[in-house]
């Protein structure tokens, strides 16, 4: 598929002059003094979500020469490809297809005009593999002799549903708990290992190939814990998410539920990976989960670029990071139960886009994708946004509010609701009438996505929003959104390392790891 560099395009030259000319110094307070509809014009509706972004430093004109940017770059056909199943993994000669995961069988047709073509098999086997998880789900859900569900994966095997189930908490079984372990350090496990009893805890083993380092380290550990408190049905009370049978038949597994080579880890929380999600929160609450991603899905596919909400985010990215030279976003959700989702959202979009290379390997002239952090509110507001506000850069800031609380204790959600509102308030007016420090700059960016409720339907239109944002953003860019080569090379060092970890060989290393080799094996 041709594409064009973004900064190869036409309208990228007028971009630049806009930006020189009146974007640099653009105020949103003079915006919203000059423009009586600027927040109809710059506000929208998508599937489950509103989204404001009249506080973003941007212009009618320059929203227009980004739509164009969008055009040129040949954003549309890419993303026509991706639906129609072509390889667009170019570095690994695979299609991206976890939107077919959430893609309901009566309703095939929807997504290539009369007939899904050649997908329709895939699709078949995806509800196949569905139906078969989710009555494994229910299964586990009516056993009350298991209490305790562990997750055992990394990277997208544990982000995504660990996020997702914290934030459904208000639909998860009661009767069960849900426990995540990801991390190669032992204290992680350890921890949770001593709340457990084996008889009555199932545990998930969450790896494609059956071999990442990480997840079979710990998984290993488990299973010997298993075995010395007493544990006797390794079959029983072990289930893997994985492709490799074999591995995992050997490791005494007869339950398995696989996925497909067009599911990227950080985007498989709607494949087998959703598991524990789907115990949690059941077979109804699962399928409403991916019936929202879809509603993102038809929405990104079908709606013109001025109203498609993942293409003008992904626009604002690109302003942003490549004019204004911001190299930050901050993520803050205000609602407790979200509060992995800046987690989330970091491996979604810098594992995706924090490339420094085009789709050829060619070196890129500008800069990519923006660091992500954040806090749930109000507990940044205690934390971090001092810096927001008066410190010396400009970081855009990303609030999502939900506006309806499953709670009923009085006061709190309004409280709330008026932090953040006063937030992003404050950060645009900023305060002029007193000098030194009290004095807030002001003109700071922000965008508000709402929520009307926190559900499993409004979660999985929110996950699929970003998704299809940070594909656009780097299809603007022209990079691959789909392999994760950078996390390679630290893997094979490690290797070599936990070798000389134990015999002591420090030939060939530099000066500084020699060294701390030396001190750690005192």
């Amino acid at each position: 598929m041709n594409h064009i560099a973004c900064d190869q395009t036409p309208v990228w030259a007028a971009l630049q002059n806009a930006f020189n000319t009146s974007g640099q110094s653009f105020d949103l307070r003079t915006a919203f003094a000059t423009e009586a509809d600027r927040f109809q014009a710059f506000s929208q509706d998508a599937p489950h979500v509103f989204a404001d972004l009249s506080k973003n430093l941007i212009d009618r004109a320059t929203q227009l020469l980004l739509l164009q940017l969008a055009q040129q770059t040949g954003v549309q056909a890419h993303r026509d490809a991706m639906f129609a199943g072509a390889a667009i993994n170019g570095t690994e000669g695979r299609a991206v297809m976890h939107w077919l995961l959430r893609q309901p069988p009566a309703r095939a047709g929807a997504v290539a005009r009369d007939s899904l073509g050649p997908l329709a098999a895939e699709l078949a086997q995806v509800h196949l593999t569905l139906d078969a998880m989710l009555a494994f789900a229910q299964s586990v859900r009516a056993d009350r002799a298991i209490t305790d569900v562990v997750n055992i994966g990394i990277g997208g095997s544990d982000l995504g549903p660990q996020m997702a189930l914290l934030a459904l908490d208000e639909f998860v079984l009661p009767a069960k708990r849900f426990h995540f372990v990801s991390n190669v350090d032992g204290h992680e496990l350890a921890s949770v290992l001593k709340r457990l009893r084996p008889e009555s805890t199932l545990f998930l083993l969450a790896s494609k190939t059956f071999t990442t380092i990480e997840t079979m380290t710990n998984a290993r550990s488990a299973k010997a814990w298993f075995e010395a408190q007493g544990g006797t049905d390794v079959a029983l009370h072990f289930a893997a998410l994985t492709t490799n049978v074999a591995a995992a038949r050997e490791f005494g597994i007869s339950t398995t539920f696989g996925f497909w080579d067009w599911v990227g880890g950080r985007y498989s929380v709607w494949s087998a990976i959703g598991l524990p999600l789907a115990i949690a929160i059941g077979e109804a609450g699962f399928r409403e989960f991916l019936s929202g991603a879809h509603d993102m899905d038809e929405h990104f596919r079908t709606a013109p670029l001025a109203r498609n909400l993942p293409v003008r985010l992904a626009l604002l990215d690109v302003w942003y990071r490549n004019f204004h030279g911001f190299s930050s976003r901050s993520i803050a959700p205000y609602h407790s139960a979200l509060r992995r989702l800046p987690a989330y959202l970091q491996q979604l979009e810098m594992e995706s886009n924090g490339k420094r290379v085009n789709t050829l390997g060619a070196a890129l002239g500008y800069a990519t994708a923006p660091v992500l952090w954040g806090e749930p509110g109000t507990n940044g507001q205690h934390a971090y946004f001092q810096m927001l506000h008066q410190g010396t850069d400009v970081v855009p800031v990303e609030f999502v509010a939900v506006k309806r609380p499953k709670h009923d204790l009085p006061g709190h959600h309004e409280l709330l609701l008026a932090n953040v509102l006063a937030q992003a308030q404050a950060l645009m007016q900023g305060k002029a009438d007193a000098g030194g420090h009290r004095h807030f700059p002001g003109n700071r960016p922000s965008t508000f996505l709402l929520l009307d409720e926190l559900t499993p339907a409004s979660l999985g239109a929110l996950i699929a929003l970003q998704e299809h944002r940070v594909f656009v953003s780097g299809s603007l860019w022209g990079i691959n959104s789909f392999d994760q080569w950078g996390v390679e090379l630290g893997k094979v060092l490690a290797k070599d390392l936990e070798q000389r970890l134990a015999s002591g060989d420090p030939a060939g290393l530099d000066g500084s790891t020699a060294g701390l080799l030396s001190r750690l094996r005192k």
